[in-house]
Order: structure tokens, then C-alpha cells, then sequence
């Protein structure tokens, strides 16, 4: 009996916790590309970098945190001398997180839908 206890409230603790590789795809123009994040969750503190774009090199992210199933954090990455801001939030679900990517580019914010998964 204790066993099938142990065993409801694992998968419980596993979807409050957002740390793992998380992987979606990231539409810029005509290209699609593959985007990862890697999450940790100590005590209150979310610390992680994302990797994708075109050289595929890892950007630490800020300003991440991680309260009642939303995942909150930015991304400043620089490509040809300027810097760009995304900010992502969504709600994680499982295996799956769901939101909104923010960015502003020639002076418009726009909005993208993010849905990543996680990868075992």
C-alpha cells in the first residue's frame, strides 16, 4: 500500500518542477528552426540558458522565475551589433509548457505563441 502512495505523489512533485531540456520550434521569416532550454529550479531560484538561432550558441537567461506553474524569464541575445529582448511566460503542464514569446523589432512588439516540451 505505501508503494502505490510513493508512487501518486512522484509524478505530482515532477510537474511542479520546471527543471529539465526543453525543446520547440522558433519561426523567423521563411527559416524554422529548433530552440532548447534547460531549466534548473533551486528552492525559489530558476536559473538556465537557451540554445538554437543560427550558430546555435547557448544565452543565459534573466529575470526567471517559477511560481505557481508560470515560467517567467528573458533572453537578450546580439546579432549584428544590436541587441534584441525576448520575454517568455507560460504555464507548465506536465511535460509541456504553454505561453507567449514577446519581442520587439523596428520599434513593434510582437507576440508568438511557445509551446516546449520537455525531453526525457
Amino acid at each position: 500500500m505505501m508503494l502505490a502512495f510513493v508512487g501518486l505523489v512522484s509524478p505530482a512533485r515532477a510537474a511542479d518542477d520546471p527543471t529539465g531540456t526543453w525543446k520547440w520550434s522558433v519561426k523567423f521569416g521563411d527559416n524554422t528552426f529548433e530552440a532548447s532550454l534547460k531549466l534548473k529550479l533551486e528552492g525559489d531560484k530558476l536559473t538556465g540558458a537557451v540554445g538554437g538561432g543560427q550558430n546555435n550558441q547557448e544565452t543565459p537567461i534573466t529575470d526567471a522565475s517559477f511560481k505557481d506553474g508560470k515560467v517567467k524569464f528573458t533572453v537578450v541575445r546580439e546579432r549584428d551589433g544590436q541587441k534584441f529582448t525576448i520575454k517568455y511566460d507560460g504555464m507548465l503542464s506536465g511535460d509541456t509548457i504553454t505561453g507567449k514569446s514577446e519581442r520587439e523589432r523596428d520599434g513593434k512588439a510582437t507576440s508568438t505563441d511557445w509551446v516546449a516540451k520537455r525531453q526525457k
